[in-house]
């Protein structure tokens, strides 16, 4: 059983002063108008908006929206800075497709399948490298081993993280989907269904999963293997059309990546505050499972995990061909943006 390498307070404060020095954190990526980080807060494109989204899952949205950063960078050339909260990296994708976001929060398995399936995104930063998927079951309950779970009901929502956790887990332990019952609940109702009885298993997230392991559930199955890195996507068009916007988020998310290794307590009481945890569960989520130490830029360490689960899809139908997974890994990442970033651009402290 592998453990995600906990975010100490010495490694934290380690990342601070690497960005510091390197100015190469984690960004958030927009997509925007404008290439140097400079120019992003105070270039002479004015007026539009920014809609971005956040989520429990990514800590560094929820510190960028905390602290205003966007909004007061953005200020003085008119552009609105509109939240939208995402409940899974489904709901994010979703929400990139249709244009509703110009900016999301997913998994990295998440983004390989919306991009292999026709979705005009690419990621443009990591914002951490997680544990935060995990096979659950009820307090008292037997099954103790993902064997355990043939012929069983099992939450997990479809395109997200912890479904392909799920498959994966299911494939080592040489069961197939199909010796299972897969109830495709989002990940807060699939926490509820795991309570009320309604399935015998979940296949969790965190910081939803943190805090049903406080009430009681168990992590029988954790593999840090199975988990994929977080993934920050923009459209393409966002990307072409407002450069140096795009540049001013990824500014933002390398600032809330050192704000977030020198305070990490605050940033744990921020996530409490979003996500209705107690501040203990919070700082587990932080501390423990949110590997924020993370090089930003997508490269080679993504592309070998998203090699690795490309094939998963086209196996169970959730892509056509393998040419279509092999055309998506070589097109979705962009280091170009973290590699310009500049977090000393964006205002505020």
């Amino acid at each position: 059983m592998q453990h995600a390498r906990p975010l100490t307070r010495r490694s934290l404060l380690g990342a601070a002063a690497v960005v510091a020095v390197s100015a190469m954190a984690l960004t958030g990526c927009v997509a925007g108008e404008g290439s140097s980080g400079q120019a992003a807060a105070t270039g002479s494109t004015s007026g539009g908006t920014l809609n971005i989204d956040f989520a429990t899952y990514n800590p560094l949205s929820l510190v960028i929206k905390d602290q205003g950063w966007l909004e007061a960078s953005l200020k003085d050339r008119g552009v609105t800075v509109n939240w939208i909260q995402s409940a899974g990296s489904n709901k994010a994708n979703e929400a990139l497709r249709s244009g509703a976001i110009d900016v999301g929060s997913t998994a990295g398995s998440a983004a390989l399948l919306a991009r292999s399936n026709g979705s005009p995104i690419r990621t443009i930063s990591i914002y951490s490298q997680p544990e935060w998927a995990a096979m659950v079951a009820p307090a008292g309950s037997g099954i103790t081993s993902v064997a355990d779970l043939k012929g069983k009901s099992v939450a997990a929502t479809k395109g997200t993280d912890p479904y392909f956790f799920l498959l994966q887990a299911l494939e080592q332990a040489g069961l197939k989907p199909g010796d299972v019952t897969v109830q495709n609940l989002q990940h807060a109702d699939g926490r509820t269904a795991l309570e009320n009885g309604s399935v015998q298993a979940w296949s969790g997230l965190d910081p939803i999963m943190a805090g049903a392991e406080q009430k009681g559930a168990k992590l029988f199955y954790r593999n840090l293997d199975f988990n994929t890195y977080g993934f920050l996507n923009a459209t393409e068009s966002f990307l072409k059309d407002k450069p140096e916007l795009a540049q001013a988020v990824v500014n933002a998310y390398e600032k809330a990546r050192a704000w977030a290794a020198a305070n990490p307590d605050q940033t744990a009481r921020i996530l409490a505050d979003v996500a209705g945890l107690d501040l203990a569960v919070a700082k587990t989520v932080v501390l423990e499972r949110s590997n924020l130490d993370v090089d930003a830029a997508p490269g080679e360490a993504q592309r070998k995990v998203l090699e690795k689960i490309g094939p998963t899809f086209v196996e169970t139908g959730d892509v056509k061909t393998q040419k279509q997974i092999d055309d998506a890994v070589a097109s979705l990442l962009d280091d170009s943006l973290v590699k310009k970033a500049d977090p000393s651009a964006i205002k505020g402290s």
